[in-house]
């Protein structure tokens, strides 16, 4: 019988990757491996939340080496007889997914928003048609690599019964050597954690992209905004894109002003608790999609919101 593998080195990934190993585990009765690659800490939090964690201390693996790091969980898989791996959707994790079916031959599925597990055949649900559709799709093959979308499941709690191994993985070394490296100016905005957005489209001027930024500092969230108004008007950084070409949010609290909803957006946006939707076309397809709608202009709504929040 074989297993389920998870990895990520985004720790935060990692715990949602064990959340859906152990909803596959749970109708499968397959064990969970969680691998931990030159990460203390990460290994010993995934203990505690019940992990049995294989812990691989190697310089020579080097994370930015994709293909370097395939050749390490194709033979951890080997090692701990796991023909399912869990791999978060990020930017590293879907080449990395790609990568490892091929050193696997077998299939591979990206950006999964949730998975079911039925007659013991894991179904994968995520967009398809740009996102007007979710499909439902399993892999057929016996070694199956999922890479999962953030957020898309809980981050697993705290459970007893985790452990830590040691695992050798023969490692050859890479001719790949980072030089420098650089942060962006927006690297320090992760719209994917925040609790509250307030998003604007084509239909706000720079006047209401301020006093909108003032209202989601107040609201204790971050500013996004629909893909013109990153790649036309180049008014806010592409990491604050929300949609197919963005990011996919989760947040408790949506403030759309001026967006018309269409469907590339929605896609990164409709798994929000609650969609206030501000808009002056009472047909716009955003108006359909939220749980509060005001057919007003921005200048309109927000000053008397402002007031209504007490906004300094």
């Amino acid at each position: 019988m074989a297993g389920i593998l998870i990895y990520s080195e985004k720790s935060k990934s990692v715990y949602e990757l064990l959340t859906a190993a152990k909803l596959i585990s749970k109708e499968t009765g397959l064990k969970i491996k969680a691998v931990s690659i030159n990460n203390e800490e990460q290994a010993s939090e995934l203990a505690g939340k019940g992990a049995e964690v294989y812990k691989i201390n190697n310089d020579e693996i080097k994370i930015i080496d994709t293909a370097g790091l395939a050749s390490v969980l194709q033979q951890a898989a080997a090692k701990l007889d796991t023909n399912i791996i869990l791999l978060a959707s990020n930017r590293r994790g879907k080449e990395l997914s790609g990568r490892l079916a091929q050193k696997l031959a077998g299939g591979c599925l990206n950006d999964v928003l949730s998975l079911q597990v039925n007659e013991k055949k894991i179904e994968c649900m995520k967009n398809a048609l740009g996102g007007a559709t979710v499909a439902t799709q399993s892999i057929e093959t016996a070694n199956k690599i999922i890479a999962l979308a953030p957020k898309a499941l809980e981050a697993a709690g705290e459970e007893a019964g985790g452990s830590i191994n040691d695992l050798e993985i023969e490692v050859k070394p890479t001719e790949l050597r980072l030089i420098e490296s650089r942060s962006k100016a927006g690297d320090a905005v992760d719209i994917e954690a925040a609790e509250v957005l307030v998003a604007v489209g084509l239909g706000a001027d720079q006047e209401d992209l301020k006093t909108a930024e003032k209202m989601a500092k107040a609201l204790g969230g971050e500013l996004a905004c629909s893909k013109p108004m990153a790649t036309d008007r180049k008014w806010l950084p592409e990491d604050r894109l929300i949609g197919l070409s963005g990011k996919k949010c989760k947040p408790n609290l949506a403030i759309l002003l001026g967006i018309s909803g269409q469907v590339q957006f929605m896609v990164g946006i409709r798994e929000a608790g609650t969609i206030v939707a501000v808009n002056t076309d009472e047909n716009a397809n955003i108006m359909q999609m939220a749980d509060y709608k005001m057919v007003a202009k921005i200048k309109d709504f927000l000053p008397e919101f402002i007031e209504r929040i007490k906004i300094d």
